[in-house]
């Protein structure tokens, strides 16, 4: 069941950050280690269950004390976990560790005309901010997902998770004036990357844009508006584009999609809290959310070409999608005509998040858009 286009080539196996680290099996006890004799284990079982006691009684608190406000440490990756906002049986290890997938901060970037390796269907994710317009290659975000980025002064964090097919840009100024920079955890909650920030490692969902661990727990990061489009549209778009240099300082293949086979596959590789079974899901959404109000418009519902307009209700507001078919993309405005933040993604990504969706199934109707409307 094919939803984008996506080029295949032989091979393509998905192993979640294949290419950015390996695993290495767990060591196991050597042919000549001499097994201890039960009287020994029950001695040392005894004493250890003594200690336990002691310790418990000492810090007041239970055997099964596993509140996110729990003091006892509790690390995953590295991580301090311990007072997770979200439970920590819902965070997953990706495969690779703390880093194994490397952000990629003040790369290097070329002209529109020298991205020679771009067809017109390929995916990019594209941000316009402070009067720069910058692409940022899925073929180069598959295997680097955080870009730390600057538009003249300001810092923006361009990330992308393959797994959810969501590409969130995020402003990184802290409240000091000095600049946050993100790297990748190697943990999922929902099966969305989790973020860390360098500074306090704390760890943020992407799809939440809140921290969910460390010092800054509770707090939500600013999205700024981003373009989950083809090359051909962003590119007709925005001319004087720059574009992501493949020039990495990684010896990466960017030509390979790993997750091309994922994305036709019915199959999770990770558990998320909250399922739907309405429609494939890697069915990509346009997905909007106003207030507590949150509302999945899938591509599939819309013509299979050409650009549509779509006047909704949305939380008491009015809405106007503005929907490239042909790109597979759409963007999202109020009744006053600013834009308002949305995201593409996978159908059980969105849903994850926004349990209490509404799914669009084609009322009210999709309008033709004619050319320079």
């Amino acid at each position: 069941m094919s939803h984008f286009k996506i080029r295949k080539t032989p091979d393509q196996t998905l192993r979640h950050g294949e290419a950015n680290a390996a695993i290495q099996p767990r060591p196991g006890r050597s042919a000549g280690t001499r097994a201890p004799d039960r009287a020994a284990l029950l001695a040392v079982g005894f004493l250890a269950m003594a200690m336990l006691a002691f310790a418990l009684f000492a810090h007041g608190c239970s055997p099964n004390n596993t509140s996110p406000d729990s003091p006892r440490a509790q690390t995953m990756n590295g991580f301090d976990v311990s007072n997770s906002a979200v439970p920590l049986d819902e965070i997953h290890r990706g495969g690779p560790p703390r880093d194994g997938i490397p952000a990629l901060t003040d790369p290097e970037f070329i002209g529109a005309d020298g991205a020679h390796g771009l067809r017109d269907d390929d995916r990019v994710l594209g941000v316009f901010r402070n009067g720069v317009a910058k692409a940022y290659p899925l073929g180069i975000m598959n295997y680097h997902e955080v870009v730390n980025d600057l538009f003249g002064a300001e810092p923006i964090a361009v990330t992308y998770c393959p797994l959810c097919f969501t590409g969130i840009a995020f402003q990184a100024e802290q409240p000091d004036g000095s600049r946050r920079t993100f790297g990748v955890s190697g943990l999922l909650y929902n099966s969305d990357v989790l973020l860390y920030d360098r500074e306090t490692e704390s760890l943020w969902s992407q799809i939440a844009a809140r921290a969910i661990t460390g010092p800054l727990r509770g707090e939500t990061l600013e999205m700024v508006p981003l373009a989950n489009t083809t090359w051909e549209a962003w590119h007709a778009e925005h001319p004087d584009t720059r574009v992501l240099s493949r020039d990495t300082d990684y010896a990466r293949n960017y030509d390979h999609d790993p997750y091309a086979a994922y994305a036709e596959d019915e199959a999770l590789m990770f558990p998320v809290r909250f399922r739907m079974q309405a429609m494939h899901p890697k069915t990509p959404v346009l997905g909007v959310r106003i207030g507590d109000h949150a509302r999945a418009y899938p591509f599939a519902e819309f013509p299979e070409t050409g650009r549509h307009r779509v006047e909704d209700t949305l939380g008491g507001e009015v809405i106007t999608l503005d929907v490239d078919a042909d790109a597979q993309t759409g963007r999202v405005f109020d009744s006053r005509g600013e834009e308002l933040t949305s995201l593409i993604a996978f159908w059980f990504a969105w849903f994850a998040f926004h349990p209490e969706t509404e799914r669009y199934t084609g009322d009210p109707p999709a309008v033709p858009i004619e050319d320079g409307v």
